[in-house]
């Protein structure tokens, strides 16, 4: 069994209230969720409107379909919002 996580950091400079990146946030995790069947959730600067940081968590019987899931998360996440990725971490444990 491996354990995939990543971290990813976007900036959406056009935000400019909490409400409305709540709406971003609460739209790209339902969409996630959906499509690939992994834990997804805002983890970091919950108070900054222009950063989001969202930390997604999959499970998968080896190494090289938990690094698949991975790679397809991040390519959808980044295709399906305007913000800029700034940083992404990965780990498969």
């Amino acid at each position: 069994m491996v354990v995939g996580t990543i971290k990813v950091k976007l900036y959406t400079p056009w935000v400019h209230s909490l409400k409305e990146k709540r709406m971003i946030v609460k739209s790209i995790c339902a969409k996630v969720r959906n499509k690939y069947n992994v834990s997804i959730a805002e983890i970091e600067e919950q108070d900054i409107h222009q950063i989001i940081v969202f930390g997604i968590a999959c499970v998968a019987g080896d190494t090289a379909h938990a690094d698949s899931i991975c790679d397809n998360v991040i390519n959808f996440i980044e295709s399906n919002t305007e913000g800029d990725i700034i940083n992404i971490d990965r780990e498969l444990i």
